[in-house]
């Protein structure tokens, strides 16, 4: 098979369309279509079903994919060998991480790494709520699940954990609950249960059984302006909440304890701007880990 064909095949299995891998390439629409023409009657097969909405992979698409993946893997294991250890690190790297440890820790301390690789581009961007690193959506992500599938290199960061706070403000208008039942009495900010990423951030009933949010938010960031605005009681990170000396805890609930990992497809693992930036990430949540406790 030829490199450059099974390239563009990967560009339009990821994209999911033609037109979108054709714009990652750099390639006009026609050539794409007619180099995946010429790769389905190289193998007498059918890679794509052609639908409205984009291009599906086929059985033998799918099938395909595993092999491609592991003739990049093979081509970027060559391209790290080669290059050596004394180049210098390069290139664009797209991190995906939750909103709350993307904007608050990593966004003010990622301009340190740019600093020690002058010809490395960082991209910073929030965890949608269908994502794929095989299908090169991010290089690295972060995420609050260690993966059970796909070929994917994963390693715990940190624990971290959530809290119960209320604004000082709401605070002394209205008093803070003593236990869960009373809870009820108050105006609750939370989460919308369906738009979570995981079913690992649907914790509200570890506080209470019933809760009840009467102001919902999409966005942990967004939770906690909510809530520091005074539109009630909210369930915020603890490493995002103490900076905020207008925010106090509320003394009967328990911390929720969960974990940020590490993420990479399993073909980037020789590329050096891949190592270069999950080693940064390591080590600066390693330096501040008392953050999160």
């Amino acid at each position: 098979m030829n490199w450059d064909d099974v390239r563009i095949f990967l560009a339009v299995a990821r994209a999911g369309q033609i037109l979108g891998a054709a714009r990652r390439l750099g390639l006009n629409h026609a050539t794409v279509s007619r180099r995946i023409a010429a790769l389905e009657r190289a193998l007498s097969a059918r890679l794509f079903h052609r639908l409205t909405t984009g291009s599906e992979l086929t059985p033998a698409g799918e099938r395909l994919l595993l092999v491609a993946e592991r003739m990049e893997a093979d081509m970027i294991s060559a391209r790290a060998a080669i290059a050596g250890e004394g180049e210098a690190v390069s290139g664009t790297v797209r991190i995906g991480a939750p909103d709350g440890f993307g904007t608050v820790f990593l966004a003010p301390r990622l301009g340190r790494l740019v600093e020690r690789h002058p010809g490395l581009a960082i991209q910073l961007v929030p965890v949608p709520r269908s994502f794929s690193l095989s299908r090169r959506e991010a290089d690295i992500a972060i995420t609050v699940d260690r993966p059970t599938e796909g070929r994917l290199v994963a390693g715990k960061l940190v624990d971290y954990t959530l809290g119960l706070y209320a604004s000082r403000a709401y605070a002394r208008a209205h008093g803070l609950p003593e236990d869960a039942q009373a809870l009820a009495r108050h105006r609750l900010v939370g989460y919308v249960p369906d738009l979570v990423i995981s079913p690992t951030l649907d914790y509200a009933t570890e506080i209470s059984e019933s809760w009840d949010a009467a102001f919902a938010v999409s966005s942990a960031m967004g939770q906690v302006e909510a809530v520091r605005a005074g539109a009630g009681i909210g369930i915020l990170h603890t490493f995002i909440a103490r900076a905020h000396e207008d925010l106090v805890p509320v003394p009967f609930a328990r911390p929720i304890r969960r974990s940020y990992w590490l993420v990479y497809h399993e073909s980037m693992r020789p590329t050096r701007r891949i190592q270069a930036v999950a080693a940064f990430i390591g080590e600066i949540v390693e330096a501040e880990r008392a953050l999160f406790v």
